[in-house]
């Protein structure tokens, strides 16, 4: 139905890049959503109230608060595809993060609230009537929302929309639920056991972890995740394709909402002059403009000149590389330069210190000077300790 409706309703429905077009599926699959959700809460509520059974109540109350939910979302879609401004001039992507939380918030409070109204039916059971039409209803709630889980990952991964996969999450644990409450109406018919009420106690858990797990995926990206480390290799392998890059460091991608990312590296290029500083900035250009395009993003590179042709400054950087490696395996550095004086040789270089390491940045630098002295007497380290961003 939503590929249908995509055809008729959305004009390029290819290109998920576009702000409009992502505008267009997020409003479209939230509005059937709101639709399903009001009808399944219509049937189930009128299946529990013939039965008496207080957890498909439960779940067709759970229905409800997900068209509340898929509300949200679409304000989220709404408000995040507006234009920047000068108060948000990197736009209001992040509001979709700020939906899905609201959606997990949700998703919670239902949680308990129906825990609190299950555990009062433990406590105080009540008769079930077994019905064939709740039972239908039950197996037809199941397929819908199925299908609403299905509809709901495929354009969420096409989107990367945290919202709409915060939606699908909560689809496939109404399904979940719903089969739990099936089983629990089907066991008390054949076997006389009322369990209606524990049943419910366990949908309220399976929903407040679903919650729970939701809202975690979606304060993550506000605090800052670092990006994935396919996005990670694809921009290092797009940029290390020009020969005039000789590394990158410093890689840093800065997330402003889905389809809102600026790219920030260094480029090492040869500092001898063997390539004009003209024809250098023109490759940068180049390959911001490729990032910019194949990313939807936007890059910034700064351009690192070093001496890769100095056997010297070479031998001591590979040696250094080596005894900052006999630290710890992940430890690395960058931008070395070496300066020689009537005394002593500095040698100047960034080194990259793993987040949580189990030393501290200073004692880090004291062994990584020791080493220095060790191997050479008359060098010292000017050390500028990094974190990594990716």
């Amino acid at each position: 139905m939503i590929s249908l409706l995509s055809r008729i309703f959305i004009k390029d429905r290819g290109n998920t890049s576009n702000p409009a077009v992502r505008r267009a599926y997020g409003v479209l699959c939230c509005s059937v959503g709101i639709f399903l959700n009001l009808v399944l809460f219509g049937v189930k509520f009128f299946a529990g109230t013939i039965s008496g059974s207080i957890a498909i109540r439960a779940d067709a109350f759970n229905n409800l608060s997900d068209a509340g939910s898929s509300i949200i979302t679409l304000v989220g879609f709404k408000v995040g595809g507006t234009a920047p401004d000068t108060n948000h001039p990197f736009g209001h992507g992040r509001i979709e993060y700020v939906s899905g939380l609201c959606v997990s918030i949700a998703i919670i409070m239902m949680g308990l609230e129906l825990g609190k109204t299950s555990v009062g039916k433990v406590l105080h059971p009540q008769s079930v009537e077994f019905s064939l039409l709740s039972v239908g209803i039950l197996v037809l709630a199941i397929l819908v929302k199925l299908y609403m889980f299905f509809y709901n990952s495929r354009v969420g991964k096409k989107l990367n929309s945290p919202g709409m996969t915060a939606t699908a999450a909560d689809s496939i644990s109404d399904v979940v639920t719903t089969s739990v409450v099936l089983a629990a109406t089907l066991f008390t018919r054949y076997t006389g056991v009322n369990v209606d009420g524990w049943c419910g106690v366990a949908v309220a858990v399976f929903i407040l972890w679903s919650g729970v797990k939701a809202a975690k995926d979606t304060i993550s990206p506000l605090l800052g995740q670092p990006p994935s480390q396919a996005l990670v290799d694809d921009i290092e392998s797009t940029v290390m394709a020009h020969p005039e890059i000789l590394n990158i460091h410093d890689l840093i991608v800065h997330d402003y909402g889905p389809g809102r990312t600026i790219i920030s590296l260094h480029g090492e290029v040869p500092g001898d002059g063997s390539i004009g500083i003209m024809e250098l900035h023109d490759v940068i250009d180049r390959i911001e403009s490729e990032l910019n395009e194949k990313f939807n993003c936007v890059s910034i590179i700064h351009m690192d000149p070093i001496s890769f042709d100095d056997k010297k400054v070479s031998a001591k950087r590979k040696k250094v590389a080596a005894l900052a490696a006999s630290i710890d395996e992940r430890i690395t550095i960058h931008d070395f330069r070496m300066v020689e004086g009537p005394t002593h040789t500095n040698l100047i270089f960034d080194m990259v210190v793993p987040q949580r390491f189990p030393m501290s940045d200073k004692a880090v630098s004291e062994r990584m000077q020791a080493l220095v002295r060790e191997t050479w007497s008359s060098c010292q380290c000017v050390i500028n300790v990094d974190k990594p961003y990716v």
